[in-house]
């Protein structure tokens, strides 16, 4: 039965660190990559017996990929602090490596903790992570958004869900989607992707009808509502910031400059 280190990066992350730890209690060695925090994440992670590196903040995939290479086994399992790993997934895992996992990595679904209810609709799920892999046949890879793990071979899927507590509020999922939107339309403007006026509205919309119906978030209430339209407006804004810059022909950010 393979080895597993159970790896985590954070910054400020104090209200989660704890949980996500004792929720990695079944993994053999556990890393923390910590990019200069002021709140008690580090203390708060050294009390729990995990093994804390602290390195500056250079990207979240560099820095999953430096945790890697820190371990002190080849099967990694990385956890995002505001993430769990539930006593069902624990089995799954457990049962997975006895074998002698034959594939390179394996993913599992995600469900995510929001505005009081677990959410099984819209874009929110299934949302699979490919979170346990051998670092010898795989690593993190992407740009400014969407980092995932790259796997030489084929994936293998899990059934048991990963938790997730993404959002304190309303307001900090808002303050994320525009943090968020910022670097997927420079990752967009990059790669040669362009939008227009018509897809302002159109691709908005089609958002909410796929979010709203199609993935069953009328299912939800109130709360798969606010989500299929929260979901929608993070559409609006990362085109909105691509014919942005569009306009501009360079970052807004950078050059301070106003669209006439």
């Amino acid at each position: 039965m393979p080895k597993v280190t159970a790896t985590v990066i954070t910054l400020n992350e104090e209200a989660h660190i704890e949980a996500a730890i004792r929720s990695l209690a079944w993994a053999d060695e556990i890393v923390v990559v910590d990019a200069g925090s002021t709140d008690g994440t580090v203390r708060l992670a050294e009390a729990t017996g995990a093994r804390v590196v602290t390195r500056a903040w250079t990207g979240w995939i560099d820095q999953k990929n430096h945790a890697a290479q820190l371990a002190s086994h080849d099967w990694i399992f990385s956890l995002d602090a505001d993430e769990r790993v539930p006593p069902e997934l624990v089995i799954e895992l457990r049962a997975l490596l006895a074998g002698d996992p034959a594939l390179g990595g394996y993913r599992m679904p995600r469900v995510s903790f929001y505005l009081g209810r677990w959410i099984r609709t819209t874009d929110f799920y299934p949302d699979y992570q490919t979170r346990l892999y051998d670092r010898r046949r795989a690593r993190w890879r992407g740009q400014y958004v969407h980092e995932s793990v790259g796997v030489d071979g084929p994936v293998g899927t899990l059934t048991q869900e990963l938790q997730h507590f993404s959002f304190d509020s309303l307001a900090d999922h808002i303050d994320r989607l525009n943090r968020y939107s910022t670097l997927a339309a420079r990752q967009m403007y990059e790669n040669g992707r362009r939008t227009s006026t018509l897809m302002l509205v159109a691709h908005p919309m089609a958002a909410f009808v796929r979010n709203y119906l199609l993935r069953r978030g009328i299912v939800d209430g109130g709360t798969g509502l606010m989500l299929s339209l929260v979901n929608a407006y993070g559409v609006f804004l990362k085109l909105a910031k691509l014919w942005e810059r569009q306009r501009l022909g360079e970052d807004p950010a950078q050059t301070g400059r106003r669209i006439r």
